[in-house]
């Protein structure tokens, strides 16, 4: 990889240009050590230290000489360092000194994630900003995880017609391959064969090109815990026969959104070398629409032996991550982990930056919040309220896959369907399923508009400390 893609560097090749963080309240004193021409630049600029405030300072020979960046009054958000990336010229650049109470590898991290570019389909190559890593700082660890973050964003940032189930499968193929795990993936009718019944009936209209596929990497010691991570991988969700409206379908290609964080995740955990037995299961199909698309009243067949009657066909996100978790609870793991672009409802009631998980393990929970608040990345806990359950009766299958107006919860009642088809029991640790967004709607300082990665930051931090 050329250096465009590795935002942080070991050691400067030459003059790293220093950046200075200052609160609102350090500002004065700061500026009253410098030269004149740097106070009467500050002034004219009228920088004050307001929290994302960025302010770079010509030299004499007129290039950037100091960087100064604005913490505001309160305490420090790291994701300030993610906004100073977008705001500063191609370069090598250094923190002066860390934000008070800013863990210096997740000050390294936020930087990279903001130098994130979607350029595919234009003009490539544009040199971005660099920072020295902190002293104690893994620059390799830190690439990594941005590394793989990138991935992901690029995977849902691609359209549906160059990011296919085919396409899916690759990806999977070269992560396996780098890190030395094992593929296996069933395609098309071979999915009724091996017992992925549901991931057939969404994914069975798309045209052959495009088959149902479900896709699984194993890596690690078999004598390792078992991590499971589970992602919905449906390419473009046309909502089935249920046809959404355009404006609803506009933005579904990113509705892979589920698979790509897991593959991003397990890239995370395979490149940190954790003591695991990971195994990734992402279902991948095409909601399409077609003579044998699954119709609104069809009564599938599970992985799992459950039926469901299919009331909506656009609530076919669930239907594969049933196959999928019954295949995860084979495994007897450890811990498992699903994510989603599941539900509108999510958005309504947590909106687009902060996303929803739900658990019955309250360790489990307790440690998802903790590792959400060290690395900022959002999260906020969700209840299985098990009175909205009588919502998923069906009069004449196991469950049906679209609940009952009466309970409202559309979040709720969708993690209520996975979890009876989620690990459970004595011999499996806990579970717990998250319903991202996957995509910035607005443009602010480092967070571009466009594919997102959401959770797996925390939900990294959180598997280091469970399985150290």
């Amino acid at each position: 990889m050329s250096d465009v893609t590795h935002p942080i560097l070991d050691q400067a090749k030459g003059r790293a240009i220093p950046v200075q963080p200052l609160a609102e309240d350090e500002v004065e004193a700061f500026l009253a050590r410098k030269r004149t021409p740097v106070r009467t630049y500050a002034a004219a600029n009228r920088f004050t230290g307001k929290a994302g405030q960025v302010l770079a300072i010509p030299g004499p020979s007129g290039a950037v000489e100091l960087v100064l960046l604005g913490l505001g009054s309160g305490r420090p958000d790291v994701s300030l360092l993610r906004g100073l990336a977008g705001k500063l010229p191609a370069g090598d650049y250094a923190l002066a000194k860390l934000p008070k109470g800013v863990d210096a590898s997740q000050a390294a991290l936020a930087f990279a994630l903001g130098t994130y570019r979607f350029d595919r389909y234009k003009k490539r190559g544009e040199p971005i900003p660099r920072l020295v890593a902190p002293k104690g700082v893994d620059a390799a660890a830190v690439t990594a995880m941005a590394h793989a973050c990138a991935l992901a964003r690029d995977m849902v940032n691609t359209p549906a017609n160059d990011m296919g189930p085919l396409q899916i499968e690759t990806i999977a193929g070269e992560i396996a391959e780098k890190y030395g795990a094992t593929l296996s993936v069933v395609r098309g009718d071979d999915l009724l064969k091996e017992n992925y019944p549901a991931v057939h009936a969404v994914g069975r209209a798309a045209v052959d090109a495009r088959a149902p596929r479900m896709i699984e990497i194993a890596w690690g010691d078999p004598s390792h815990p078992v991590l499971a991570l589970v992602g919905k991988g449906v390419v473009f969700d046309t909502g089935g026969l249920d046809i959404k409206p355009s404006a609803g379908m506009r933005l579904m290609k990113k509705d892979m959104g589920g698979a790509a964080h897991a593959l991003a995740l397990g890239r995370m955990v395979m490149d940190a070398g954790l003591p695991v037995r990971l195994v990734i299961l992402t279902p991948v199909v095409e909601n399409a629409i077609a003579g044998d698309a699954m119709r609104p009243g069809d009564v599938l067949q599970t992985r799992a032996g459950l039926t469901v009657e299919v009331g909506n066909t656009d609530a076919e996100g669930r239907l594969i991550l049933a196959d999928a978790l019954t295949r995860a609870a084979e495994l007897k793991p450890a811990l498992t982990l699903d994510f989603a672009t599941l539900t509108g409802a999510a958005r309504i009631a947590m909106g687009p930056f902060v996303i929803p998980f739900w658990t019955t393990d309250d360790k489990l929970a307790s440690q998802l919040e903790a590792a959400s608040k060290a690395v900022s990345d959002p999260l906020w806990r969700l209840p299985l309220t098990e009175a909205y359950g009588d919502a998923l009766d069906s009069d004449i299958a196991d469950l049906k896959n679209d609940p009952d107006g009466w309970a409202q919860a559309g979040a709720t009642t969708a993690a209520l369907f996975l979890q009876r088809f989620a690990p459970s029991g004595d011999e499996v640790g806990p579970w717990a399923h998250f319903d991202v967004f996957a995509w910035n709607p607005k443009s602010r300082p480092g967070f571009p508009v466009g594919g997102e990665v959401q959770a797996i930051r925390a939900a990294f931090a959180m598997i280091k400390s469970r399985f150290a």
